[in-house]
């Protein structure tokens, strides 16, 4: 990537100087192994190799990883610019990555790299050098720059965790992406609803997973916690029959299984104690400088989207309020 281009992109990712992103020069080479493959084939200069725990589909370029798609799920991981994810207001450490996370505009199955769309789709997610969804998410962090769009909508932000009010029988009203937005919704199960405008400008922890995956990333949401196509309202639906598959599956017990996790995986945790339910959600990066393995969530003290370690680490493996809660991933 030239100099030019890498700060005009970084420039279109607006990320403020509390919190930063930088790129290298050049695209990385993967180097995480992989488990044995049980099959592989030629198309138009590529390999297409299957893969298991969980079925996937690896495409190469030779020995490097060009992609990975994971059957039943539309997150697709594609190899590009290292780049470096940090907020020094709140943690020192640094998350450097090659992994882009795109969406398919389909739900993964074996064999689609024969799939008309799929080609296309291909080349142009291998070119595609504007925000993923790591990018997105940074650009809700403390001290984010704001966007309107054309109807005058901020859809991008600093944004607040927000007020968290009692509605009774032991229920918290929260902040959804569209209390963030200030705007009425309509969601694919024809739930309708509108903003608070006490909340405007803020995002719970599903909240802040909707907002970067469904309004910025057209995936389908729904206005309940109920099983349909598309992300339900909060954390433990999300985890228990959300979109897509679990590489982590929820067996009540601390998970401090890492392997199976791959850049924007959904992780879920049980931090409030007592309720015996997944209470907390996050989009996982990566494994940063420190050599473990970070997420990045919305929380009520530190007010906000965050991947630092400022009112408990964001970190899956160090032992922390939130490693031990630890439960579940889902790759939607």
């Amino acid at each position: 990537m030239s100099r030019i281009a890498t700060i005009a992109l970084i420039v279109a990712i607006g990320v403020a100087a509390v919190a930063f992103v930088y790129f290298d020069q050049e695209p990385a080479q993967s180097s995480s192994t992989a488990p044995q493959s049980v099959t592989s084939k030629q198309q138009e200069g590529y390999t297409f190799e299957r893969l298991d725990n969980p079925a996937r589909t690896v495409v190469r370029n030779g020995t490097a990883v060009a992609a990975t798609m994971t059957d039943g799920a539309r997150t697709v991981v594609i190899t590009g610019a290292s780049r470096t994810f940090g907020e020094p207001k709140a943690t020192k450490a640094e998350v450097t990555t090659d992994a882009w996370v795109r969406l398919a505009p389909q739900p993964w199955r074996q064999g689609d790299e024969q799939a008309s769309w799929f080609q296309p789709w291909l080349t142009k997610a291998l070119r595609d050098t504007s925000p993923d969804i790591l990018a997105v998410a940074m650009e809700y962090i403390d001290g984010a720059a704001a966007q309107k769009n054309a109807e005058g909508v901020r859809f991008r932000g600093d944004a607040a965790f927000g007020p968290v009010a009692a509605t009774g029988a032991g229920r918290l009203e929260r902040s959804d992406f569209y209390d963030y937005l200030g705007v009425p919704w309509e969601f694919e199960d024809g739930t309708r609803t509108k903003p608070d405008s006490k909340h405007y400008g803020a995002v719970d922890c599903s909240g802040f997973v909707r907002l970067v995956y469904g309004y910025r990333h057209d995936f389908p949401l729904l206005g309940t916690n109920t099983p349909g196509p598309g992300l339900p309202r909060r954390a433990y639906a999300m985890a228990e029959f959300g979109p897509g598959v679990t590489p982590i599956p929820n067996t009540g017990r601390r998970s401090t299984t890492f392997e199976t996790l791959q850049a924007g995986d959904l992780v879920f945790f049980e931090v409030e104690g007592g309720a015996d339910e997944l209470d907390h959600a996050g989009i996982y990066l990566g494994v940063d400088s420190d050599g473990r393995h970070r997420f990045m969530s919305s929380r009520e003290r530190v007010n906000g989207p965050t991947l630092g370690d400022v009112g408990g680490t964001s970190l899956l493996d160090d032992g922390g309020m939130y490693s031990r809660g630890f439960r579940a991933a889902r790759r939607i």
